[in-house]
């Protein structure tokens, strides 16, 4: 079985103070950068459909209202090598049109380049999922992918 697409084709980072967040057709990723040697006792994460809060320490790091709803009981947070907090958010609506312009509704939003990058990859991994016979990871795109491209399934097969 080959990769998963992202691991294919790369990611597109937003950087963030502390961190970044990218995103999948299906998930949104956050990796946050926590002081080395921080134990899982110290971090406190709130994940909601809406909602995603995460102290380390007893200090605020993220906090706020979601970009776009998540399903709750899929949302998980893990520490990798007790120097990074890494939370992943199953998203609600899966599909390239559903590109998150920033991570949450008034922080972290990815600037018009890391934007454009961010649909275009959704829109190649739409293109994945929908021909898993060819593979899309290396392809670039051009012409109309915004709201995850064109629209083939009213076509004949």
């Amino acid at each position: 079985m080959s990769a998963p697409f992202e691991e294919r084709s790369g990611v597109v980072p937003c950087g963030t103070p502390w961190g970044q967040w990218y995103q999948t057709l299906e998930e949104v990723f956050i990796e946050v950068q926590v002081p080395p040697g921080t134990r899982a006792q110290d971090i406190q994460c709130g994940l909601q459909s809406r909602h995603v809060a995460l102290s380390v320490g007893g200090r605020e790091i993220l906090k706020g209202k979601l970009f776009d709803s998540t399903i709750a009981d899929e949302g998980t947070w893990t520490l990798e090598d007790r120097k990074m907090v890494r939370i992943v958010l199953t998203k609600t609506k899966r599909d390239a049109a559903n590109c998150w312009t920033s991570l949450l509704e008034s922080e972290y939003a990815a600037d018009p380049w890391v934007q454009d990058q961010m649909q275009r990859k959704l829109t190649l991994e739409r293109f994945q999922k929908e021909n898993p016979g060819f593979d899309f990871s290396g392809a670039e795109i051009s012409g109309n992918y915004t709201k995850g491209g064109p629209d083939f399934s009213s076509l004949e097969k």
